[in-house]
């Protein structure tokens, strides 16, 4: 917002420093000046004001009062002596009727007659513009420099345009379904119960808090006039807003809740600038209607808790002169506790810490030296869920894996292409969205999803996530760890890819024990209808199931619109934690080389991969120290109803180096053990 220098030195007195000097102070205590320019003969400040005070500071007499204590200058109210005409009063030409008290706390309203519509002086007229307002008259042109003066939004009527010649009414009221009303920026408004409106006894006269309206337009034929000031509650003023999308500069005061006890002081210096500048009769009295009224809060100040609040020693002295500056009232003064009154124009200040943080601005936070904390600091207790799922996920990551993050539901359709039973998934009973309709079983059905749009950019994806899934048929809400991976071609290399990861997951997680099964009928909680058939593994420790690792058949992949194989590997995370170990234990690198050997064998379909592990490593013992299979071959050069495994067979001992002769009479025992089964074919 902005604030002109020259105006806010006016209610300053004393030396005022240069305006960046100003603005730095402002800066420092209370609000961020954004910007400072230069105008003709004059210096604008964009101030930041917070919006806790607004109610206060959204004018220049507020900034000018928090100037008044940065500087140490005395502030100063502008003039306000009027003459009132005793033979005249206000109430006798006008009466005020406010039929909804709830939206308009405090109703001011003061009549001039006689008074003359000429352009007004041009002081006001250059103090307008610079703020970003047109001037228009004398009248018109008072009301809004006073509100840019105290933040209270003023209107004046024609008087003689309101009502009739036998009754004028001021009316505050809701309006009707279907009223309508043209306002002073010649378009019309359609109105209804939402919007607050002054009027008369037959018509709108202006939008309440908003926009004046055309009938009671101070025009140059204007000869008596109606100043209104007024309080309006901020929810109904902002509710029009909205509805009628009209924003104005005295709704944006409305809207943030100037003090009601503001409407008078306003009424006041409006009225003596009109007599000042327009000439008149200001008749007696103010019509007033204010009967719920706001009075000064009462606080106590702990001086001690504000010391520690502040972390500083507080003279008391000082802070008594400091609350005075900021117009405090001290009531009570004992010991370390004070008995405060708040002024109703600081609403903001409720309790000992918004008194505490006063004082610590206007001291100045910069100044408060820093201190080393003397209290012991004791570490939190370690929280084993979110330092396990920590491990998981860098390791993953590592591996070259992106993290995703979905939303905790499936839609109906893709619980239909997944086969997922209706019965076993939790609906839920108002979604917001149809996407949104059950909540999740499995991260699967997501990471599918994902899968799909990935693929539009990437061909290569390898994603996880690490998330709730939820059970209907043991009411539970489980953690789970689910990972993809797809690559383009037809080739088994993602599923070994995919359970490489798992081995190198696992081991570094320190977990053991963990094996593969063959796929039973019922794989556990993994089984979701959508795997590949002799595409899967489960994933046991000890006879329990941890997880299921697995490639999705090609039919559901073509449902979900999925141009490419993908293997899933799907953990339950929450089993898995209870194994893991965080220390390891160390084994040395053998000192001794290792050698492979390269085998080939040919079995029937059927035959389960583990079946072939099991012979090598039963015949080599102690000296195989790890078994890769790297292929599996299907192809046009291999018997009907036959596949080809290929391994690498690495031989390593502890002890010694072993030698080439050692290492061949092996491998011989191991094709020999092979070919005991009549449908087994070493290919050499």
């Amino acid at each position: 917002m902005l604030f002109s220098y020259n105006w806010l030195k006016e209610y300053l007195k004393g030396k005022t420093p240069n305006p960046k000097k100003l603005a730095e102070l402002i800066t420092l205590h209370s609000f961020e000046v954004e910007e400072i320019r230069k105008e003709t003969g004059d210096w604008l400040l964009d101030i930041d004001v917070l919006p806790n005070r607004a109610h206060d500071c959204f004018s220049h007499l507020g900034i000018a009062r928090e100037a008044a204590i940065l500087i140490k200058a005395k502030f100063q109210m502008p003039i306000f002596n009027f003459k009132e005409d005793k033979k005249i009063r206000s109430s006798d030409f006008v009466k005020v009727e406010i039929k909804d008290k709830k939206s308009c706390r405090r109703y001011n309203a003061r009549v001039v007659t006689g008074v003359k519509i000429r352009p007004s002086p041009r002081f006001i007229q250059k103090r307008l513009k610079t703020m970003g307002l047109q001037p228009i008259s004398n009248v018109v042109d008072i009301m809004n420099y006073v509100m840019l003066e105290t933040g209270q939004p003023l209107h004046a009527f024609d008087l003689n345009k309101i009502g009739n010649k036998f009754s004028k009414k001021i009316i505050i009221r809701k309006a009707e379904f279907g009223e309508k009303i043209y306002a002073l920026d010649d378009k019309k408004y359609n109105l209804n119960s939402d919007v607050l409106v002054i009027s008369d006894e037959k018509d709108p006269l202006a939008i309440a808090g908003i926009k004046g309206g055309k009938k009671a337009e101070i025009t140059e034929n204007t000869k008596d006039i109606v100043i209104e000031s007024a309080n309006f509650d901020s929810k109904i003023i902002r509710q029009a807003r909205q509805k009628l999308n009209l924003i104005t500069d005295a709704s944006l005061r409305f809207e943030h809740e100037p003090d009601p006890n503001l409407t008078s002081t306003a009424i006041n210096r409006a009225s003596y600038l009109v007599q000042k500048i327009c000439g008149g009769k200001i008749a007696k009295g103010i019509i007033d209607d204010y009967s719920q009224k706001t009075f000064a809060r009462k606080i106590n100040l702990d001086l001690k808790k504000s010391e520690k609040i502040l972390g500083l020693k507080l003279d008391k002295n000082k802070v008594i002169q400091t609350l005075k500056k900021l117009e405090i009232k001290i009531l009570k003064n004992k010991e370390d506790k004070l008995l405060l009154e708040i002024p109703t124009f600081r609403p903001d200040l409720a309790i000992t810490e918004d008194l505490t943080e006063e004082i610590g601005r206007i001291y100045g936070f910069n100044n408060i030296k820093s201190h080393i904390p003397k209290v012991s600091v004791i570490p939190p207790q370690r929280n084993d869920n979110v330092f396990w799922e920590g491990v998981s996920k860098n390791i993953l990551k590592e591996a070259g894996f992106s993290e995703i993050y979905n939303y905790s539901f499936v839609d109906e359709k893709t619980a239909q292409i997944l086969s997922l039973n209706k019965k076993k998934i939790i609906e839920i009973e108002n979604p917001t969205s149809v996407d949104y309709k059950y909540l999740r079983p499995s991260l699967i059905p997501n990471l599918l999803k994902n899968l799909k749009e990935n693929l539009k950019y990437f061909k290569n994806i390898e994603i996880f996530e690490l998330g709730n899934v939820y059970k209907k048929e043991d009411n539970l809400e489980k953690r789970y760890l689910t990972g993809l991976i797809s690559s383009p071609g037809s080739g088994p290399e993602d599923f070994y890819r995919a359970k490489g990861v798992l081995d190198l997951l696992l081991n570094k997680l320190g977990t053991v024990g963990i094996w593969y099964d063959e796929v039973r009928a019922t794989p556990g909680e993994s089984a979701i209808f959508i795997w590949q058939p002799e595409r899967g593994a489960e994933i046991k420790i000890g006879n329990e199931e941890i997880g299921f690792l697995g490639e999705i058949n090609l039919r559901t992949l073509e449902k979900l619109g999925i141009s490419q194989k993908a293997v899933i590997f799907d953990i339950d995370f929450e089993k898995l934690q209870k194994i893991c170990l965080e220390e390891h234990e160390y084994e040395s690198l053998s000192r001794f080389p290792s050698a492979i050997r390269d085998l080939a064998v040919l079995i029937p379909k059927e035959i389960k991969v583990v079946q072939v592990l099991n012979v090598i490593e039963n015949v080599g013992g102690i000296l195989i120290r790890d078994i890769d299979l790297f292929d599996i071959y299907e192809g046009n050069e291999i018997p009907e109803g036959k596949k080809n495994l290929a391994f690498h067979i690495i031989y390593q001992a502890k002890d010694r180096t072993l030698k080439r002769e050692e290492i061949d009479e092996i491998q011989r025992k191991i094709i020999k053990a092979l070919e005991e089964n009549p449908e087994w074919e070493v290919r050499k």
